[in-house]
């Protein structure tokens, strides 16, 4: 069975989240002390120029803790491939000097899907992304896929995934166990418009830039109720980078080399999605 220490392996312990630049503070010379009474109180002085808010991306390696997720052919968990690949894409979307990023995790601890949602919007994400390597019945079907929160799913193994993905807080307590399949059904309603838009888009940049790269599901870009999507403000999607129930898919998932390009391809859509969405950029 892969460990976490093999499989994991190169995953830093980076911060979650890239910290804003302090500003600089000197203190002007006094030739003698002014009491608290006499000092003048002045507006804060506007630095003109400064940079926009560089967007954060959230980034959400699925299962963890006690959850771990699909489990490969060979015994490896879903929640170290989905953790390592998360670990690698943070590291080259910070490296580019565009973004800040955070990371629902960056251990190996479990977090109800309604935590995931709540942290990325109290980080105030301009971007969400869920990522996993699941489990299917049928053994052969192997590629990357990417999915996007609706109310109905868009095909039975969407809809089979969805359930999967959902029933994770199957091990968390009884406030998040259980939630039914008419909330579940509505989730897509509580999402505005524009939130749907980027989502959609943000989808066809991964698929776009998985395609020359990484195998592909026939009909890659799919939809359903998946509850860890259902952020009214932020554009979020669920990207499966390959099936541990497939042995080729399993194996190439484990090589670090292999992550490193599907990381590679993802900060590609990542690149792809901000430069046609300016109003994200400001923040």
């Amino acid at each position: 069975m892969l460990t976490r220490r093999s499989v994991v392996g190169g995953v830093s312990g980076l911060s979650a989240l890239l910290p804003a630049e302090a500003l600089a503070h000197r203190l002007a010379p006094h030739s003698h002390t002014i009491s608290p009474a006499r000092k003048k109180l002045s507006a804060p002085a506007v630095h003109r120029g400064a940079a926009p808010l560089k967007p954060l991306v959230m980034l959400d390696p699925g299962h963890g803790g006690k959850d771990p997720g699909a489990i490969g052919v060979s015994g490896t968990y879903e929640k170290h491939i989905a953790e390592a690949a998360a670990s690698e894409l943070q590291h080259q979307l910070l490296a580019s000097g565009r973004y800040r990023v955070a990371l629902t995790r960056s251990e190996d601890r479990f977090i109800p899907l309604e935590g995931r949602v709540e942290m990325a919007q109290n980080h105030q994400a301009h971007l969400f992304i869920s990522m996993h390597a699941d489990a299917l019945h049928d053994r052969d079907v192997r590629g990357a896929s990417v999915y996007t929160l609706s109310s109905g799913a868009s095909d039975a193994q969407t809809e089979s995934l969805a359930r999967r993905e959902n029933s994770a807080d199957r091990f968390a307590g009884p406030a998040f166990h259980g939630m039914s399949p008419d909330v579940q059904q509505i989730l897509s309603s509580l999402v505005s418009e524009e939130t749907r838009r980027g989502s959609a888009h943000m989808a066809s940049s991964v698929v776009g830039a998985f395609r020359s790269r990484i195998g592909l599901l026939t009909h890659p870009s799919r939809h359903a109720a998946f509850v860890v999507l259902k952020s009214a403000e932020i554009p979020s999607v669920l990207v499966e980078m390959g099936f541990m129930s497939n042995r080729l898919d399993e194996a190439a998932l484990r090589q670090a080399v292999h992550r490193t390009q599907v990381a590679s391809a993802m900060k590609s859509a990542v690149d792809r999605y901000f430069a046609t969405q300016p109003a994200t950029m400001t923040g």
